[in-house]
């Protein structure tokens, strides 16, 4: 497979083959003959759409390259229907990471160019920006000089109107103007359609920006150094140290320049508040890309970017693959956030494949975030990364004083302890907000009956079902099943009772025991609704509410300047995980959720409840920090052969009967150890580990396994998977079979 750009094509002399890429679950291109007539039009340049038959289907492909030859006999070629752009979809930059990412996580690579468009573009819609607007002409001008007459006084009307300065952007003609009448005024030759220019940078509104610390100072210096060239740069900051305000500072130099910058966000529950100050920072030409637009919004933000009128490009994971011509900067806010790995279908990392669309574009890349992931912290220590430092809150705001609450010592009302009791009422009654954090979702995550000790499970998986006592039904967090919530025991008749908390039942306590303190509650379930977020984070900024109850989603960064208090409920859920990753989020999520407190002038206090309040981990949080932990962590990855100082490959397959996926993950071992890979792990040796089940082996009536692939060499692991993935699609119980190979996986599960 390509890496490169492609080579130039062959002369209009050859017999010219189109190999395109087809939206479909195959890893390879499909030839196609020219479409006809021709003419004397050169040959498609790589890049473009072309739509073709496929089957009984047509289908819009992407056109990859221009061969003169085809394996295919000429006479079997099918001829392509229509090609659909003049210029490449993609800039070359990133046509070739594309061609890359297929090869390097050996997905099919029309599904990888699917994935980079919008779905309007996916099925045909033009490319580029329609838009234009009517302008007079010449005699139209000289029309108007005239004498009035009486016969279409309504035409000279218009007339004047779109002649009026500054009129021609307009999209729409007022009343009782009509679009028959534009078309009359056309047909005369007094006016002509124009395409709408790119619009060019505005002048910055008139905001208040605030001074930069000498640690912001020096990390905007180093980066501004390095524009027009490839650098990596961890800008390291605890949370509230101003690392937007270095962004932003950044981003106003590439566009005073007239470059593009990407900037990337983990989820859409940031997207909105970084939108509005890069908004109030730039003004116009900023477009957002994320699954939550609508069909005609995103492609209209995918056509500003690829156009050059957007300057600025905020988006999630996908919009690493948005085309922009004048790409001079990227960022990726959260680098360390886990929602940056696609884990369905083409399962890519944005944030490594934004690092080396930053290395192949020649300019620098800004990966921030309070708590660095460890690949990124041991690439800083090799000095891959420009290691940047905030190490102070901006403004008043300190770090916040954390505190261990040993669950052991003290009694607890529904999971809260009297000590964080006693300490919500005093922040509460100092004028403080209090944020509570538990990461999970619902009212209770078991329902037990104690009479036989049955358990509420879900028919679907190996899982329990969660109760969410407002909905007043039974749900299961895996597959989505859900019932209603029986009465009593199904086994015995005895009374059922909710064992645990989530988020539903803390809410119930609180509003029980502080009834005079408005609380609102942040989780997927009040998100999902249409505006559910916005309206939770605008209750919280009013000061409207003084409680915040909620899950991981608290996490992202959101600025709350009167939250004084924040509690962790169950800090104790990842410390004792199979999964080698497990410790790094809890780390991650406890230092993150607290960086919530005390970012304005109020102290900020953090409260963790345990049952482990001397375990290692918890305690090189309180007295070390990150950077503690973080040293630690990686001493113990590299001890055991973990990433970053180990490759891995995942080979997940899922089947509704057992001895069908252990039939198959077992005959695509047999075939690693055809093509030299052993037991044992060496420099440049390969290990396949398994067949072991999944963490839920069961879900959604599937059964799940998977095939561990290991080695210290990343080159020696990629020569491995291209040749043994075209062995595994050949085996007889291939087609029959839920299959996928995860690259760098974050979870081995």
């Amino acid at each position: 497979m390509l890496v490169d750009p492609p080579a130039p094509v062959p002369g209009n002399g050859a017999a010219l083959i189109l190999q395109v890429a087809l939206d479909a679950p195959l890893r390879r291109v499909f030839d196609y003959r020219l479409p006809e007539p021709r003419d004397a039009a050169p040959p498609p340049r790589p890049g473009v759409r072309i739509e073709v038959p496929f089957g009984r289907q047509r289908l819009i492909g992407i056109l990859i390259a221009v061969a003169s030859a085809s394996e295919v006999p000429q006479s079997k070629l099918r001829q392509a229907l229509a090609i659909l752009d003049t210029e490449p979809v993609f800039d070359a930059v990133t046509f070739g990471l594309l061609l890359w990412a297929a090869d390097y996580y050996h997905h099919p690579i029309g599904e990888v160019f699917a994935a980079a468009l919008p779905a309007s573009l996916r099925a045909g819609h033009a490319a580029q920006p329609t838009k234009s607007f009517w302008a007079p002409t010449v005699s139209g001008r000289a029309e108007l000089e005239r004498p009035a007459s009486r016969r279409g006084p309504q035409l000279r009307a218009l007339l004047a109107w779109l002649s009026e300065p500054g009129r021609q952007p307009q999209a729409r003609i007022p009343k009782p103007f009509t679009p028959a009448q534009l078309r009359t005024l056309a047909a005369r030759g007094w006016i002509e359609a124009l395409p709408v220019e790119p619009a060019s940078p505005d002048a910055a509104p008139a905001v208040a920006i605030l001074d930069l610390s000498a640690a912001q100072t020096e990390a905007l210096g180093q980066v501004s150094a390095t524009l027009g060239r490839f650098q990596a740069h961890l800008l390291y900051g605890v949370t509230g140290s101003g690392k937007t305000e270095v962004y932003l500072r950044i981003i106003a130099k590439v566009v005073a320049l007239g470059g593009q910058a990407l900037v990337l966000v983990p989820e859409i529950a940031l997207t909105p508040q970084l939108v509005a100050r890069f908004e109030e920072r730039f003004g116009v030409g900023v477009a957002v890309l994320h699954s939550g637009l609508a069909g005609i919004e995103r492609r209209d933000a995918w056509r500003a970017a690829h156009s050059g009128a957007a300057h600025i490009v905020i988006g999630t994971r996908s919009a690493v693959f948005t085309s922009l011509p004048r790409l001079a900067l990227i960022i990726v806010d959260e680098e360390h956030d886990a929602s940056y790995k696609q884990h369905e279908g083409f399962r890519y990392s944005a944030r490594d494949l934004a690092v080396l669309r930053a290395q192949r574009a020649g300019v620098p890349i800004v990966l921030g975030s309070a708590t660095p992931s460890l690949e990124s912290m041991e690439n800083a220590a090799q000095q891959r990364y420009t290691m940047l430092l905030l190490p102070q809150r901006a403004g008043a705001g300190q770090v916040p004083r954390m505190t261990l609450i040993d669950l052991k010592k003290h009694a607890c009302e529904q999971g809260l302890s009297q000590p964080v009791l006693l300490s919500i009422g005093q922040h509460l009654a100092s004028g403080g907000q209090v944020i509570v954090f538990l990461n999970r979702r619902g009212y209770a995550p078991t329902l037990f009956c104690h009479q036989c000790g049955w358990v509420a499970a879900c028919a679907h998986c190996d899982a329990r079902m969660t109760l969410h006592q407002r909905a007043a039904e039974l749900r299961c967090h895996h597959c989505g099943a859900r019932s209603e919530v029986p009465q009593a025991c199904a086994h015995c008749a005895a009374p059922l009772s909710p064992v645990g908390q989530g988020t539903e039942r803390v809410e119930e306590t609180l509003m029980r025991l502080f009834p005079e303190a408005p609380l609102v509650r942040l989780d997927r379930d009040t998100a999902a609704a249409r505006g559910g977020l916005d309206a939770v984070l605008a209750q919280v900024h009013s000061g409207a509410a003084r409680f915040l109850v909620g899950t991981q989603m608290l996490t992202k960064g959101h600025h709350f300047p009167d939250v004084s208090l924040v509690v962790i409920l169950d800090a104790d859920q990842g410390l004792f995980a199979t999964d080698y990753r497990a410790t790094e989020r809890l780390a991650q999520t406890i230092i993150q959720v607290s960086g919530r407190a005390g970012r304005a002038s109020r102290p900020g206090e953090v409260m963790i409840q345990t049952e482990f309040p001397d375990h290692p981990l918890l305690q090189r949080l309180i007295h070390a920090g990150y950077d503690g932990f973080a040293a630690s962590a990686l001493q113990e990855r590299r001890e055991a052969s973990w990433p970053p100082y180990m490759r891995l490959a995942l080979l997940r397959a899922e089947a509704r009967e057992p001895p069908r996926l252990d039939e198959f993950l077992r005959a695509a071992s047999a075939r690693a150890a055809t093509l030299g890979a052993s037991g044992m792990v060496t420099d440049n040796g390969i290990r396949v580990l398994g067949p072991a089940s999944a963490l839920i082996a069961r879900r959604a009536d599937h059964y799940r396994a998977h095939l561990l692939i290991e080695s210290k060499d990343r080159g020696a692991l990629q020569r491995f998977l291209a040749r043994w993935v075209p062995e595994i699609e050949s085996l007889e119980l291939a087609t029959s079979m839920r299959w996928s190979l995860d690259v760098d996986p974050l979870e081995v599960d």
